[in-house]
């Protein structure tokens, strides 16, 4: 694999998007925690805001570490922000902050599709670490039917990626609609945390991209797909 010009086809412009998705996501939240808001509500502050705007009062909000490490763990019904959000009154954090308080929205309305994403959790978990290895292993012993099963297996990663793209656009849409309409950000703000709520979306984009890249690549190398082994 690491020598077949046909795996850096497939590879190499879902690495690019990715990467450029990653330094999209880092540069724009990087230049709005530089602007601070002017109704000065911290991130967590701004999500308590939205979720009680929401009549929603169960939610514990709590600090956690890392950077952009946030989430909203229905389990618990708690959101986590991370310590450059938590604290921060900054456009990127507030906005980072009300995409968080979306989904925990969406858990209170039971919106259909978080439901869905959370019942695929153990399947794709089980596709991602197990999946690879068994395609990988059906291209060493020439086994098209090794691939295939695991191809069906890591497929499920694939499916729990294009399910999270509608839950990450709805809480970003949610964020930017009730950030403005409960008073956390001014009319001049709202470009700001659009901006940084769009480019945190191209990493879900690019990593659904990338898995079917990988997929199809295991597919077409094995002959499932029209491909010949060599």
């Amino acid at each position: 694999m690491l020598f077949d010009p046909m795996y850096f086809l497939f590879i190499a412009p879902a690495l690019l998007l990715s990467l450029w998705a990653s330094f999209r996501t880092k540069s724009t939240f990087n230049k709005y925690s530089r602007v601070r808001t002017l109704r000065g509500l911290t991130g967590a502050q701004a999500a308590r805001t939205m979720l009680e705007g929401a009549g929603i009062h169960d939610v514990q909000i709590v600090p956690t570490q890392g950077v952009l490490t946030d989430h909203y763990n229905p389990l618990n019904k708690t959101l986590a922000l991370s310590e450059p959000v938590y604290a921060s009154n900054s456009v990127a954090a507030v906005g980072v902050a009300c995409h968080e308080a979306g989904h925990a929205i969406q858990h209170a309305e039971a919106y259909k599709p978080l439901w869905l994403r959370s019942a695929l959790v153990p399947t794709a978990n089980i596709g991602s670490s197990v999946g690879y290895m068994v395609m990988l292993g059906g291209l060493i012993f020439s086994s098209a039917n090794m691939v295939m099963v695991g191809a069906v297996l890591f497929s499920m990663v694939l499916l729990f990626q294009i399910v999270t793209l509608p839950v990450e656009l709805d809480a970003s849409a949610r964020a930017k609609r009730l950030a403005f309409a409960n008073g956390i950000v001014l009319d001049q703000e709202r470009q700001g945390v659009s901006r940084v709520l769009n480019a945190a979306a191209l990493t879900y984009i690019a990593a659904a991209v990338s898995t079917l890249m990988t997929l199809l690549y295991f597919l077409m190398r094995s002959g499932l797909l029209g491909g010949r082994r060599d």
